[in-house]
This record gives structure tokens, C-alpha cells and sequence, in this order.
């Protein structure tokens, strides 16, 4: 019984170290293209917005900062198109058009450069279709800070030329919840990583739709 405890204790501390090595790789690895500041951010052609949760007839605040974000950067000249990346696989669950109602209705921003990924079921189909599909070769990614590493992360192994862009806050989360996102994407970064070295496919591909040309074929509404 005591060499299975302590068989068991080893395997739990080598599974945290390993954990921590991940998570101190995709950190260490993306720092130097994250930014906080607007001023700071280089020029990219396209401005990639990762989903998160929305409502019927409304955005999740998380959301609602991405888009914020977003618009700053293609108003300020920082990329000339937008790429809403989302979940809309099944029927009454919809995040790009909702995105993209909120992006137009608030911002003004125009039809012809808004492109929606309806596949975007994850991050990393995200940014696998966003090369893969829309042909990207340059962007911006604008998320929440602790989401930032992991985006960055795999793009530029995907062969991206990806920068991040840390959306602010604009009323402010509870420390609570600011841990809670840390501790659940220090287990995502490890997914991840596995799913970048295993050069793992995105659920669905498709034909081309390239981010240069025309945003017409992306909308379904």
C-alpha cells in the first residue's frame, strides 16, 4: 500500500511539473507579441474575433470587449478586415451573428469587412480555418488577457503572423472570475500544445474563402 501512495504522490507531483512546463512554454513563447496598448500594436491586415458566449438578442460582456477591441483596431487603421470566429453548429445557438449584429448595430461597422467563421468551435479550429479557409497570413488576435498566450501560441505555430491585442476591461470582472479563467486555461494551453504538435484538423474545412476578397459568401443572413 505505501508503494502505491507513493507511486501515486509521484505521479501526481511529475503530472503538476508537467502542467507548469507547458504553461511556462506557450507563456514564454507568445509574451513578445501580446500587447496592452493600442499605440503599441503593429498594422496586420486582419483582425481576428474569437467567440465566447451570447445570448438570444445579446452579447456577453466578454464578447462585447472583444468587439470593442476590434473596432479601435480597424478604426485606428491597425487591419482592414474582420474575422468573427465562433460556434454556430447547432440550431438556435449562434455566436457570429450575434457578433456581428452587436459589430454593426453599435460600431457601424460595414458589411463588406466583417468575414464570419460559423466553424470556429475552439481556438484552435479558430485559427487553423482562419489559415486554412480565409487564407490569412497576418492579423490581430483581440481577447481577454488570459486567453491571449494560448491564441498567439497557435497561430504562429500554424505559421501565422499573429499579434495579440489584450482587450480592455470595459467595466471591470471580479478577481474571482479572473482566477477562475487562469485555472481553467492553464489546462486548455496544455490541450492545446498537444493539438498543435499532433497538427490535429479543425471539424470542418471547406472551400477557400479568401479574407482578401469579398465577405458576402460568409454570411448566411
Amino acid at each position: 500500500m505505501k508503494k502505491i501512495l507513493l507511486f501515486l504522490t509521484c505521479a501526481f507531483f511529475a503530472l503538476l511539473a508537467g502542467i507548469a512546463a507547458i504553461n511556462w512554454r506557450v507563456i514564454s513563447f507568445s509574451k513578445p507579441y501580446i500587447h496592452s496598448s493600442l499605440s503599441e500594436l503593429p498594422q496586420k491586415y486582419a483582425v481576428i474575433i474569437p467567440g465566447a458566449k451570447v445570448y438570444q438578442n445579446n452579447v456577453s460582456y466578454v464578447v462585447r470587449d472583444r468587439l470593442d477591441a476590434a473596432a479601435n483596431c480597424l478604426k485606428s487603421g491597425k487591419a482592414q478586415k474582420a474575422l468573427i470566429s465562433g460556434d454556430h453548429g447547432r440550431r438556435g445557438y449562434d455566436e457570429v451573428n450575434q457578433m456581428r449584429l452587436y459589430a454593426q448595430k453599435v460600431y457601424g461597422l460595414k458589411k463588406e469587412i466583417l468575414f464570419l467563421d460559423h466553424a470556429g468551435f475552439s481556438t484552435y479550429e479558430s485559427m487553423y480555418r482562419a489559415r486554412d479557409v480565409f487564407c490569412v497570413k497576418d492579423a490581430l488576435v483581440v481577447t481577454q488577457k488570459f486567453h491571449s498566450a494560448r491564441c498567439v501560441y497557435i497561430a504562429r505555430k500554424l505559421g501565422l503572423d499573429v499579434e495579440a491585442y489584450v482587450a480592455p476591461e470595459l467595466a471591470p470582472f471580479s478577481p474571482w472570475l479572473h482566477l477562475n479563467w487562469e485555472v481553467r486555461e492553464s489546462l486548455a494551453r496544455v490541450k492545446n500544445f498537444f493539438l498543435v504538435a499532433f497538427n490535429a484538423k479543425p471539424t470542418y474545412l471547406g472551400e477557400k474563402i479568401p479574407i482578401s476578397g469579398g465577405a458576402e459568401k460568409t454570411w448566411d443572413q
